[in-house]
């Protein structure tokens, strides 16, 4: 039997991020971002979504034969200002409520905060439909709270095949790669 729990909601109650500045503007720079999250010198900053989800992890044997927590996949939804506009899930995939899509590949991390998991930077693996996500390239994974596996006592003989959803935040930095002319808003590096 599979059992299910849920940590604190904290990340979730609480209301989404504004990412947005002026929209003349265009969105704003992340500020604060370790070097080996900095994008390519011809990424430029299409948009900025926070996310309020899960990172869900399931009690199992690892590799070493250990009991420990396995990471699965996020669950989260995204957010423009106060309005949902797509979904982040096992990929890791970003859609848009227009259909399309962005799967990205890990490049580097980084632990800014013990207590939540690290800060991303990510290439594009694959794009599909047309739409918000259609030629993005590069993510960044910032400011984040939650998220961090259950501790590993949590995880033992008698809790092999739990499920922990642990509630977490960032908000996710999405880029395209620079043609002259085409995004007002600077570079980000």
């Amino acid at each position: 039997m599979t059992r299910f729990f849920s940590f604190a909601v904290l990340a979730l109650l609480s209301a989404p991020t504004v990412l947005h500045a002026d929209p003349e503007d265009g969105p704003r720079c992340p500020q604060a971002v370790p070097a080996a999250l900095v994008p390519a010198a011809d990424q430029r900053l299409r948009f900025g979504l926070a996310a309020t989800g899960a990172q869900i992890y399931v009690c199992n044997v690892n590799a070493a034969g250990a009991y420990a927590w396995l990471f699965v996949a996020p669950q989260a939804n995204l957010w423009n200002d106060e309005r949902m506009v797509g979904t982040h899930f096992i990929g890791p995939t970003w859609q848009g409520n227009d259909g399309s899509a962005v799967r990205g590949a890990r490049v580097a991390g980084a632990t800014v905060d013990a207590t939540a998991i690290p800060w991303l930077l990510l290439r594009s693996a694959g794009n599909v439909g047309a739409g918000r996500f259609s030629d993005i390239s590069t993510i960044q994974r910032l400011n984040t709270t939650g998220g961090l596996a259950p501790a590993a006592e949590l995880c033992s003989a008698a809790t092999v095949g739990t499920i922990a959803q642990v509630p977490y935040t960032a908000d996710y930095f999405f880029y395209d790669t620079h043609t002259p002319g085409r995004h007002p808003n600077p570079q980000c590096n």
